[in-house]
């Protein structure tokens, strides 16, 4: 949707439980020497201003990564994926927050290939200018859902697919599902990762229970997570109760990885007392 702009929820409490998660999957990625490539489906301007009046408007980042930025007893993979964030902003002030696109070119080796998609004019400009040096990268204005088939499968049968749209048109909720079936029909090794936002919305209640199923054609099973921060939505019924990441064939090392971070993330980012965290794994 063109009017959905991320910088208002930049480093807000699912961009943290998103990016600690991709950062740790591009980590596993990079263990091996064989390049693999990143197809980043919705990937928005690539970085954004704190400071701006976007994510001054909501200032979701005040109850997101502000909550970790001097932080000290952080478990191991929220310390790498803070690091990457302070390295983001060289004053040591919190001015500016990564996207995934910024994430990926943090970690990523320039033999790796970064494709990404953003339909946004505006966004679509800063990200081609943040990237344009990046060798082995391509930003595309296409709709990141129909050109994920011909990314896959990519040259060297590694891959990373993220899925984040903004979910504003339900439609979203079956084109996710769709690109999932597809992914997997084409390439079944592929690592994809699917962020959901936790919303009251019987569409959101029950993606999970369909990405498990779609997850049947996988090689090594399946991860999901959920980090629920708030009680209750505004007055209208908006607003999301927290978010969610379902991965299909995920690193072995992810799960422990999470369990480390998840009861911290809930003391930390939780906005009342029932905050909590599912996660739950089905390996093959």
């Amino acid at each position: 949707m063109l009017a959905y702009r991320h910088a208002f929820h930049a480093g807000n409490h699912a961009d943290v439980l998103k990016h600690l998660i991709l950062t740790q999957v591009l980590r596993y990625m990079g263990e091996k020497d064989k390049p693999y490539t990143l197809v980043d489906t919705h990937a928005g301007a690539g970085g954004y201003s704190i400071e701006g009046q976007y994510a001054q408007k909501k200032g979701e980042y005040v109850h997101g990564v502000s909550k970790l930025w001097d932080a000290k007893d952080l478990p191991a993979p929220l310390a790498d994926y803070l690091d990457l964030v302070r390295a983001f902003n060289p004053d040591k002030q919190l001015r500016q927050y990564p996207g995934s696109p910024a994430i990926a070119n943090l970690v990523m080796r320039e033999e790796d290939r970064l494709r990404t998609y953003e339909l946004h004019p505006t966004d679509f400009r800063i990200l081609q200018s943040y990237l344009d040096s990046r060798p082995n990268t391509q930003v595309a204005d296409t709709d990141g859902f129909a050109s994920l088939r011909g990314e896959l499968p990519p040259p060297s049968r590694r891959a990373v697919v993220l899925i984040d749209p903004s979910y504003e048109l339900k439609t979203d909720y079956a084109k996710v599902l769709a690109a999932l079936r597809e992914g997997l029909e084409r390439f079944a090794d592929g690592v994809y990762m699917i962020w959901y936002p936790q919303l009251q919305l019987l569409e959101s209640a029950q993606l999970a229970q369909r990405l498990k199923a779609a997850a049947d054609a996988s090689k090594r099973g399946w991860l999901h997570v959920r980090l629920t921060v708030q009680q209750q939505a505004d007055t209208r019924g908006f607003g999301m109760l927290g978010s969610g990441m379902f991965i299909v064939n995920p690193p072995f090392t992810l799960h422990d990885d999470l369990q480390a971070c998840l009861p911290y993330l809930v003391e930390k980012l939780g906005q009342y007392d029932g905050a909590n965290f599912i996660l739950e794994q089905r390996a093959k």
